[in-house]
């Protein structure tokens, strides 16, 4: 099964660039697409993430990130869904900003690290980008699935656990008509992947996540994510704002 993958932009966030290029860029301003990927292909309805529940739709935020902001239900329906229509939700993680309309996926199932529900009930102080408030209604109708290892979800479509950006980070494989492509499980933009000359120069081939569970862990993870990926799909890359269909 070859799979098509369509971006769409349902946040933003507007911070400092060393949140996403560790030991890079700091105090450069920055804005960042938050994305839900529909998965179109087969006879599932899937999408990977949920985006945020109330995102800040504006002039200047889709300037910056060069595309539109969408609602979840108004992005679904760019692609003739609602969100009932949804079979299947795959989770990079669990970070507020990838889960905030769960609850509105009321007949998928969910595929989730075992360590993300883990964190988003007993978040570290550090990490409060955790919020169980997002799934709690999705935990009652018993509609997770939760994983503790490498996983296929159809035919085409596989997790695998990289404890990069946080300990269940998951990195979704994807089979389509140009090879293998890779939603990273870790939060990052085509940057890290592609480092500036001057990076380049200190012997490093990638740039590590701007918040990570261990930088040289990270870094590592990278590497294999990268080695195996015909087609690099950042979690946060603002190009994809404004493309339809991967590839």
């Amino acid at each position: 099964m070859k799979y098509k993958i369509h971006p769409i932009v349902m946040g933003t966030k507007a911070f400092d660039k060393g949140m996403m290029t560790y030991q890079h860029d700091y105090g450069k301003p920055y804005t960042i697409p938050i994305y839900c990927w529909y998965i179109e292909g087969g006879d599932k309805k899937i999408i990977v993430d949920t985006g945020e529940f109330a995102p800040l739709q504006s002039k200047e935020r889709e300037e910056a990130i060069g595309g539109k902001i969408y609602k979840f239900e108004e992005g679904l329906a760019k692609w003739g869904l609602k969100p009932e229509d949804i079979d299947i939700v795959i989770h990079t993680h669990l970070h507020n900003d990838h889960c905030e309309n769960d609850d509105k996926c009321i007949n998928a199932v969910f595929y989730v690290h075992e360590k993300e529900l883990e964190s988003i009930h007993n978040p570290h102080p550090l990490d409060f980008r955790y919020m169980e408030d997002y799934i709690l209604d999705v935990e009652k109708r018993g509609q997770i699935k939760k994983l503790n290892e490498d996983t296929e979800v159809v035919p085409g479509i596989k997790m695998i656990h990289t404890p990069a950006h946080t300990e269940g980070g998951m990195t979704v494989l994807i089979d389509t008509e140009k090879g293998k492509a890779a939603i990273t499980g870790f939060c990052l933009i085509m940057e890290n992947f592609n480092p500036p000359p001057k990076i380049k120069a200190m012997e490093m081939e990638v740039i590590p996540p701007g918040t990570s569970v261990n930088p040289k862990q990270a870094y590592d993870i990278m590497l294999k994510v990268r080695d195996m990926a015909d087609i690099l799909i950042p979690l946060h890359e603002p190009k994809f704002a404004s493309i339809d269909t991967i590839p």
